[in-house]
């Protein structure tokens, strides 16, 4: 590829992905590669700028996780976030100690010296003509001695050096997280760094990308058949289309309904992909292999590799049907795996914890005898919707909300048992169904389409009830609804309380076995936006 590139090196933070996503919300192409890269890697991948992510460690404690000498000898600009700064800061001869006093969570910044980096960029300005940004920071360690050729740039009370640079090299470091959206201009930030300062084109764009990527995709594949796992969700359809664009008829999809589908989701898969795009899908019914393997199993981890496992079985099974040239059958898996997947799964080589294995990251043993083929890996899910309308897929299907791998098999918690999730199932459609029928009188969007994600969670207890005059003890559901940019940070969704009155009314009336329905409140971090 011809773009102009952004390199950003991680040292583990679990928000490195939001820097990459803010770099191509600028269109301008970038990649994350861990931070212990060789310096040949860098001259080679010849990057107009570099961003040095944050990180879990302290640079005084951790002194293998520094940045490689080729940062500091490319020539071209350097921003440092959080410990990326406090990496610059001491490699480049300042010094970073422990603080006294961390700060985790909002923080109001007063910007110094009127760098080219926050020029003209604030959130509001003080009675004494103070620019002040609101922002989010999150560290227990700061600088305390700028290194030669740096100036001031931002300042807290608790922390005196919050911002620094050299603006001769290009050089400029920041101690809050100007890629999460709670830092307001972290955006505005981030464009003037990669446009202005490094001098990116801002040609990384969906639509020219389609090209790219098929280009691509036939490279890799030549006239071999592919066989691409599709669950109906965002991503596998997305690849679909993608795929198909590139290789046609050499592409089958397989729909695998293992019986922890939304209510009539098979036949709606069916009806889109096999009616309307003319794609060659083979519908597998294999709820009752599933569903037997899950029996008993009660950890979240467990079922995921367990329901990955079985996946695979099938894929390799249906691939085996697949008569190539010269009967050699499909020698590769297409899968819409897409990067948050890869982050979440401590699949990127650097230094994170793993939060929770996604079943195409982490579930595929080597014994899967298929090549992979994902398109979408380096993608965002934003970016995934955006081609996908590029692709000309209805917007029906692209804006529908994530429907995890696993299915509702993550979704019951603990045992999968199948009354359990014929449960849950109507369940959920009732609350989706009031969603998307609900409008907000604000913004003239139903809450479906206000909401990033919704659904709803099978909790395996039961409690009292009453129903005409006589006791109860049923199920309970838990509603969950949440708005988020970017699927990593998310908060609860404020749904009115007629709505969540008028779904729990209807599903205690409409689902026999369920007397009891709570919403819940939680925020991405500290939970997650499933509950398994």
């Amino acid at each position: 590829m011809q773009h102009d590139k952004i390199l950003i090196l991680d040292f583990g933070s679990q928000v490195t992905q939001l820097i990459g996503r803010r770099v191509r919300e600028a269109h301008v192409y970038c990649e994350i590669h861990p931070s212990d890269v060789s310096d040949d890697f860098i001259r080679d991948f010849a990057p107009r700028g570099i961003i040095l992510s944050g990180s879990h460690a302290s640079t005084y404690e951790d002194h293998q996780l520094r940045a490689p000498q080729a940062v500091w000898d490319a020539g071209v600009p350097v921003l440092g976030i959080c410990y990326g700064m406090q990496t610059m800061a001491t490699q480049l001869g300042g010094e970073v100690s422990w603080s006294d006093h961390r700060e985790f969570g909002y923080a109001e910044v007063r910007a110094h010296g009127h760098t080219r980096l926050l020029d003209g960029v604030q959130d509001f300005v003080t009675d004494e003509g103070h620019g002040m940004l609101k922002v989010w920071m999150s560290h227990g360690d700061k600088v305390t001695t700028l290194p030669p050729g740096f100036k001031l740039m931002a300042s807290t009370p608790s922390c005196p050096i919050a911002g620094m640079a050299n603006e001769d090299k290009g050089y400029y470091a920041v101690q809050f997280h100007p890629e999460v959206t709670h830092t307001q201009q972290g955006a505005a930030m981030l464009n003037r760094f990669v446009r202005e300062i490094a001098g990116c084109r801002g040609d990384w764009i969906m639509g020219d990308y389609i090209e790219e990527a098929v280009a691509r995709i036939r490279e890799q594949v030549g006239d071999e058949e592919v066989i691409l796992g599709l669950s109906g969700g965002v991503d596998s359809s997305v690849a679909a289309a993608l795929i198909h664009r590139a290789i046609g008829d050499q592409l089958t999809c397989v729909f695998v309904d293992h019986g922890l589908l939304r209510l009539n989701e098979g036949q709606m898969v069916m009806d889109m992909f096999a009616g309307r795009l003319h794609a060659k899908v083979v519908h597998v019914q294999a709820a009752e292999q599933f569903l037997g393997h899950l029996q008993g199993v009660t950890d979240p981890e467990a079922k995921r590799k367990i329901i990955g496992r079985e996946f695979v079985e099938v894929f390799q099974a249906e691939a085996a049907k697949l008569k190539g040239d010269g009967n050699k059958g499909a020698k590769w898996l297409a899968q819409g795996t897409i990067y948050p997947d890869v982050v979440e799964s401590g699949g990127t080589k650097s230094k994170k914890a793993t939060i929770k294995s996604h079943h195409n990251v982490g579930g595929l043993p080597e014994t899967l005898g298929l090549k992979l083929l994902e398109p979408l890996r380096e993608l965002f899910k934003d970016e995934v919707r955006e081609l996908g309308v590029a692709l000309g897929l209805p917007a029906d299907m692209v804006y529908r909300h994530p429907f995890p791998g696993p299915g509702l098999g993550v979704r019951v918690l603990g045992e999968v048992k199948p009354e359990y999730v014929s449960l849950l199932q109507r369940a959920d459609h009732i609350f989706i169904e009031e969603l998307r029928k609900t409008i907000d009188p604000t913004t003239g969007k139903s809450w479906y389409d206000l909401t990033s994600q919704a659904f709803t969670v099978f909790l395996p207890v039961k409690s009292v009830g009453v129903m005409g005059d006589g006791r109860t003890y049923e199920y309970v559901v838990s509603l969950r609804a949440v708005e988020t940019s970017d699927f990593m940070t998310a908060d609860s969704a404020e749904l009115p309380y007629s709505l969540l009155k008028k779904v729990s009314s209807r599903i205690i009336n409409e689902v026999r076995g369920i007397n009891r329905v709570a919403y819940d409140v939680s925020s991405k971090p500290p939970a997650t936006i499933e509950w398994e």
